[in-house]
């Protein structure tokens, strides 16, 4: 067989396997098909009798040292050891998610500036003008933050939390708070997010309506003379939480944007492309959430001096700030 005739014949197979390679290399071995794993290996000796047959006649170095490559690629998959879940799990929050976050920064910085712009502004408003805040919430609501915070109820926020008889009756009830605060938090996010398919118009109306309502709560509460007590409750979770509903509501918006301009893909293909990233940016969102709810069951109602939660806080807020911005990056 010529050079020529055998480039022919087989350079076709050769690049489906370096499609198969690239699969591989991206996608974890347990989500490949008993199939899937089948066709690889045979490609994989495929290649391997090429190399032999290149060697033996000849056919040029440049030829023998793309097919090595190829092969050890192929063999460099199959021995590599294999990640568990709880390592897949750690590469996808500490690695891909942060990765995936600064990826589309610019439907985040939107995001942020839809969530946070009106709770800034609501907060000012309310705090320095108490009475408008019945225009944005209910009476019921507004007198629960009048008990919640009276100074004759001193011990409503913090003391009562640890007024149980036994740690026990503590345990259950802040864990019952934590699934509370779980299922509350991510139905939120998960709204901002799954509201994108709406052109985007669902996921701005939820970000503007959380944002205006947080800090409507927020400058009610401080303009009651709380503000130590108050901001010492939600300065830590407050981190994860508010940051999470933002990037929910950052990942809604891309997949309202790829409805709106799928560029040269059909509009389901830019869904589908967009949505892939914008499911993970979710579910790393819903995680956040996780975190935030157990801060906010055991820690944010702890009888704690309030310097020190300003400082566990600050540092909460300094390491999410780290993570989403530097964790995942390559090492230079």
């Amino acid at each position: 067989m010529k050079r020529a005739t055998f480039l022919a014949q087989r350079k076709p197979a050769w690049q489906n396997f370096e499609k198969s390679l690239r699969r591989v290399e991206s996608v974890n071995q347990r989500r490949l098909s008993s199939e899937e794993v089948l066709a690889f290996s045979r490609q994989l000796r495929e290649v391997a009798h090429d190399l032999e047959q290149v060697r033996t006649r000849d056919w040029g170095l440049d030829l023998e040292e793309y097919l090595n490559r190829l092969l050890a690629r192929g063999h460099d998959y199959f021995h590599a050891p294999r990640a568990g879940t709880w390592h897949t799990i750690g590469q996808f929050l500490f690695m891909e998610f942060p990765r995936i976050f600064r990826t589309w920064w610019g439907y985040q910085l939107l995001a942020a500036l839809l969530f946070f712009g009106p709770l800034i502004i609501s907060w000012i408003l309310i705090q320095n003008e108490p009475a408008l805040a019945a225009r944005f919430m209910s009476q019921e609501a507004l007198d629960q933050y009048d008990m919640m915070y009276s100074s004759e109820d001193s011990a409503s926020l913090d003391e009562s939390a640890f007024s149980f008889d036994s740690w026990n009756d503590y345990g259950n009830e802040r864990a019952s708070m934590a699934g509370f605060y779980v299922q509350h938090n991510v139905g939120i996010a998960l709204q901002c997010f799954a509201r994108g398919i709406l052109l985007g118009i669902g996921t701005i109306y939820t970000l503007l309506f959380n944002g205006i309502t947080i800090g409507a709560t927020a400058g009610y509460v401080l303009s009651l003379g709380h503000a130590d007590r108050f901001l010492g409750f939600v300065v830590s979770h407050g981190s994860f939480e508010l940051t999470a509903i933002a990037i929910a509501g950052g990942a809604g918006l891309l997949v309202g944007d790829a409805a709106l301009h799928p560029g040269q893909l059909s509009r389901w293909s830019a869904l589908r492309l967009r949505g892939r990233d914008a499911g993970q940016l979710a579910v790393g969102a819903a995680f956040m959430l996780v975190v935030a709810a157990l801060i906010e069951a055991f820690w944010s109602p702890a009888p704690i001096p309030s310097e020190y939660k300003f400082l566990v806080g600050g540092f909460l807020w300094f390491s999410v700030a780290m993570y989403l911005g530097w964790s995942g990056r390559e090492r230079a």
